[in-house]
């Protein structure tokens, strides 16, 4: 039987100089589409580049700023930074009025100031300093005689100095109506225990969960030689594939809705377990709810459905033939789950918690909704406290019309940036620790 060559028609492969240029225009389209992803991925890494160099730009710059007295003629030409605390102490008493002296020492003297807080009164109530303008730093480094100059013409009292908005002080002080002392350790402590109990709760709840729909699921609950039994089975797997489904939708649900659904839920609803109530340790400013255990449980809700869904996906890829040893050796499933399944998925579990984290630590819809304070100055220190977290602080201080605060936020985007990459490393490195354990 002789074979038609280059037939597409028949079905046969092509012969000859069909071959080669098949091979050539396969060979061009992988070409294409290799450029394509690299060009692409290149696209991508240079937005992110610019990205982060315009939050570098505002959050490291230059300042221009007027005193109300002389630094110089006040410490008598030596830097203020080189004074002891008691010439420091001289200074303010002589400088302040009688008014705000009582109120700095209301609660402790002078004396046990330390030099810092010295240099923040006296920056505060004797210098007075102001903010006149800011700079970015292009424009500091590559534009500084200009800006002098302007200054000069402008405002002859302010000079131009070097000013870095992501500090040491960004890190300590607690909010304020002031940016040059403003801070976000009120947002950080916040967002730890927002973050920490979110992972706490979210954990466990959706491990437990894709045990159940994976290994659980198909076990018949009812005798399947009745017909109420058969019946009962039948209707118990198209609610559990109902879940599924759901769970599925639900990784999709904008964030606002769960918000909605932690104000009805835990803020209206679980009032009295919320604002500590039932235990006693409820606080007057905070009895409505809306507190840390609120916004913890409802960002559960949110991340929950990637947990289990990565979850799902990590148990599913340990080999049953793990799962046939372990019971011919006579173990149990609940066994064989504990010591063989969660062992092998847990690298992959890890995986959908570093994506959970990565979406909580950036969400501020939900948490507007349940109650997060946009200007608090008190730490949280329980679980019914009341709270802020960093991307609300953020949205606060870029919806203030001075430049100085959405210089701050820059630097806040920073810390927040900062955090993520933390916390990510650290999941990772759990990861690959417990991956290598597993191979070896």
């Amino acid at each position: 039987m002789s074979v038609e060559p280059n037939s597409a028609a028949s079905g046969h492969l092509p012969e000859g100089e069909a071959i080669t240029r098949n091979v050539a225009a396969r060979q061009a389209r992988g070409r294409l589409w290799h450029g394509l992803l690299i060009a692409s991925t290149l696209i991508g890494l240079i937005v992110l580049v610019l990205l982060l160099f315009n939050i570098v730009n505002d959050a490291v710059g230059g300042i221009a700023v007027e005193t109300a007295l002389d630094e110089q003629a006040l410490t008598a030409g030596r830097p203020l930074e080189t004074l002891t605390n008691p010439e420091l102490i001289a200074i303010v008493e002589e400088h302040v009025s009688a008014r705000i002296l009582r109120r700095l020492t209301r609660e402790r003297p002078l004396d046990a100031y330390s030099a810092v807080e010295l240099h923040e009164v006296i920056n505060t109530e004797v210098l007075a300093i102001q903010i006149v303008e800011t700079y970015p730093l292009t424009a500091y480094l590559f534009q500084r005689q200009q800006l002098e100059a302007n200054l000069a013409a402008t405002n002859p009292r302010a000079r131009l100095q070097f000013k870095s908005w992501l500090s040491w002080g960004l890190l300590t002080n607690p909010m304020s109506s002031d940016p040059l002392i403003a801070g976000i350790r009120t947002a950080i402590l916040g967002t730890f225990w927002v973050l920490l109990l979110t992972v706490l709760i979210a954990f466990p709840l959706g491990i437990g969960a894709a045990i159940y729909l994976e290994e659980y699921q198909r076990d018949k609950l009812f005798d399947e030689r009745t017909l109420t039994g058969r019946w009962f089975n039948q209707f118990v797997a198209r609610i559990t594939g109902l879940i599924q489904l759901n769970i599925y939708n639900l990784a999709g649900v904008p964030s606002i809705i769960y918000g909605m659904l932690g104000l009805s839920m835990f803020v209206m609803l679980l009032v009295q377990f919320t604002s500590g109530a039932v235990f006693g340790a409820a606080d007057p400013a905070t009895a409505n709810g809306r507190t840390i255990i609120s916004s913890a449980l409802t960002m559960a809700l949110l991340v929950m459905p990637v947990v289990i869904i990565a979850a799902q996906e990590a148990i599913r890829a340990v080999p049953s033939s793990l799962r046939q040893a372990s019971y011919g050796l006579g173990a149990t499933r609940w066994q064989t789950i504990w010591q063989i399944v969660l062992p092998n998925a847990l690298p992959g579990i890890l995986t959908g918690t570093i994506l959970a984290i990565s979406r909580a630590i950036g969400e501020t819809a939900p948490l507007i909704v349940v109650g997060a304070s946009s200007f608090i100055v008190t730490d949280p220190d329980s679980l019914f406290a009341k709270f802020t977290v960093l991307p609300i602080q953020i949205y606060n201080w870029t919806a203030r019309p001075q430049q100085e605060f959405r210089n701050l936020a820059a630097a806040a985007i920073l810390v927040l940036l900062l955090m993520l990459l933390t916390m990510n490393a650290v999941a990772i490195f759990l990861r690959n620790y417990l991956r290598s354990r597993r191979v070896s």
